[in-house]
């Protein structure tokens, strides 16, 4: 056997011969011969060496650097210089020898490099499912063959539906529950009628129910989130709506309504619950927050915010310390006919109060039709009512004040008309005093706008609101939401424009404080007023809320306890 490789010659001068890039270069300036190459080596031999024999190969066709091509030149150069480059650097160290050299070090580099990828790339191992070890019992097998795939292919549509045998007939249709009992709830601008046919009604009953709930509850006056309660008969023929058996809700606080079937109509029955109305009557101390210790105490976020706003109308909050103690008294309703088991419905506030070292530093009272809340001696008529400032018409910081100005959007120099308050979006904007909404709608560039006529010449304007909670010609009261902080009109972001006006020019609002002037009241009322005021605090504390299974907080001596 042999072999043609590289030139013996030239590896005994030293150069390998190109091997890099090519399998068997030719070249006709090499000096190389393709006979030389093509030489035949006979294996060695005790006898006399006979006379060589040379067998002629095919040339081999020429390789890329063969030929004389600029690329084919810059290529073999390129492929010499990595085969001297490889040369000088073997990739294979052998670790016994020149142990600490610099090569040595190479090697164990190179070695460690190669564990690295090894460990990198290694393959992961995971558990073999194997069959179980142990005999189901009976009724698990046949869960088994329940869910196996057989009973599929013998007729069954899915899991537990079995093929029809001896033990299991096919059935045509499925027959149908004869009653359904079901719960629907009213949703934000529903309507009665539709819900009833949602939920699979017969149209006739569903118009029935509808005119018979009517009498009772005026459409718009059930509330959203109302619940029905409902029982549907057996359909008359299949694909038909089923007929109402009955139906109850509960419109009010104090009243359950039911629908029954009778015959072949329908009767409604209205059935009066005895509520017990006495007043909640929560008392705690202040803390280190008012919100969270008038909530922790058991008043709803309602109360607590009408609260605030009650006493804000006569003293800043910077003045209430955390030792003082809040009270408060609204009015509340708790069924019991024990058939509900919630905490019963708050009302209105009726009586906000701060105690400072065991004597009243301030009570206000709802009174009289306007609902606004008074004080003993501003009902008297021997003081103004509130004190300082008016308080802001929304809960945010001054960014802008009255006065002239570079408009941030127009880029010019002119008067600023009012005081902007920074806000987060859709965060309540409240009337600063009873007053007659005389404009409600978009307002050039002030966006969306509230003017409110407040009389004595004094006028009070709102902008760039998102959302209008008011009509034009309507009465709102101080405190109440009248909108929405937005940023529509000409504005850089969510902020309320507030303005003031006096005899139609406009003011700064921080220099002008409201001093609403009442009749003084007659003797009669003043004692009326006392006594009222009276009655609601000689409450117990937690009155509203006394009875089993209230779930109210009542609190005493500023220790929360659950009556």
């Amino acid at each position: 056997m042999g072999f043609a490789g590289p030139d013996q010659a030239a590896m005994q001068a030293g150069n390998p011969g190109r091997t890099f890039g090519r399998a068997a270069p030719v070249r006709s300036d090499s000096g190389q011969s393709a006979s030389r190459r093509a030489a035949f080596i006979a294996p060695e031999s005790s006898a006399p060496d006979p006379a060589p024999a040379l067998i002629a190969l095919p040339a081999p066709r020429p390789g890329l650097r063969d030929h004389d091509h600029p690329f084919a030149r810059r290529w073999d150069g390129w492929c010499r210089r990595v085969e001297t480059w490889l040369s000088e650097r073997p990739l294979c160290v052998d670790l016994r020898t020149d142990v600490g050299t610099r090569a040595w070090f190479g090697g164990l580099a190179l070695l460690g490099a190669q564990v690295a990828l090894a460990l990198a790339l290694r393959p992961g191992f995971t558990p073999v499912e194997v069959g179980y070890s142990f005999l189901p019992a009976s009724r698990a097998l046949g869960e088994w063959h329940a869910q196996a795939i057989r009973p599929l292919a013998q007729g069954g549509v899915t899991g537990r539906h079995f093929a029809s045998g001896d033990l299991v007939a096919r059935l045509d249709s499925v027959p149908e529950r004869p009653t359904i009992d079901l719960t629907a709830v009213l949703g934000e601008n529903d309507d009665l009628g539709r819900m009833l046919q949602r939920v699979g009604l017969a149209a006739p009953d569903a118009a029935m129910v509808t005119t018979m709930i009517g009498h009772v509850a005026p459409p718009g006056t059930i509330a959203p989130g109302t619940r029905f309660a409902m029982t549907l008969g057996p359909r008359a023929a299949t694909g038909e709506a089923r007929p109402l058996q009955s139906l109850s809700f509960r419109p009010r606080y104090d009243l359950d309504v039911t629908v029954e079937r009778r015959g072949d109509g329908l009767a409604l029955a209205q059935h009066p619950i005895p509520v017990d109305a006495t007043p909640l009557h929560l008392v705690g101390s202040v803390g280190a927050s008012l919100y969270r210790a008038a909530r922790g105490a058991g008043a709803s976020p309602e109360t607590v915010q009408a609260y605030l706003q009650a006493i804000d109308q006569y003293m800043p909050f910077e003045e209430i310390a955390p030792t003082d103690r809040f009270e408060l008294v609204v009015a509340h309703k708790r069924a019991l006919d024990g058939s509900t088991s919630g905490e019963g419905q708050d009302g209105d506030l009726l009586y906000a109060g701060v105690v400072r070292d065991g004597k009243p530093l301030l009570q206000v009272m709802r009174w009289g039709n306007d609902g606004n809340f008074y004080t003993p001696d501003a009902l008297a008529g021997r003081a103004e009512q509130g004190s300082g400032l008016l308080s802001a018409p929304v809960s945010g910081n001054i960014t802008s004040w009255f006065g002239l100005r570079r408009h941030p959007i127009l880029g010019y120099v002119r008067l600023h008309a009012g005081i902007d308050f920074a806000a987060p979006m859709g965060s309540p904007v409240y009337a600063v005093s009873d007053g007659v909404v005389t404009y409600a709608g978009w307002h050039g560039g002030h966006g969306n706008y509230v003017r409110l006529e407040h009389g004595g010449g004094i006028d009070t304007g709102y902008g760039h609101m998102s959302r209008i909670a008011v009509a034009p010609g309507s009465h709102v009261s101080r405190g109440q939401v009248i909108g929405y902080v937005g940023s529509t009109g000409l504005s850089t972001g969510p902020h309320l424009h507030y303005e003031l006006y006096r005899g139609g020019q406009p003011v700064n609002p921080m220099s002008v404080r409201f001093v609403p002037h009442h009749a003084a009241p007659n003797a009669g009322e003043l004692a009326a007023f006392r006594a009222r005021l009276h009655q609601l605090l000689t409450l117990p504390s937690g009155s509203g809320a006394s009875g089993p299974g209230s779930g109210r907080l009542a609190v005493g001596g500023g220790v929360p306890t659950r009556s």
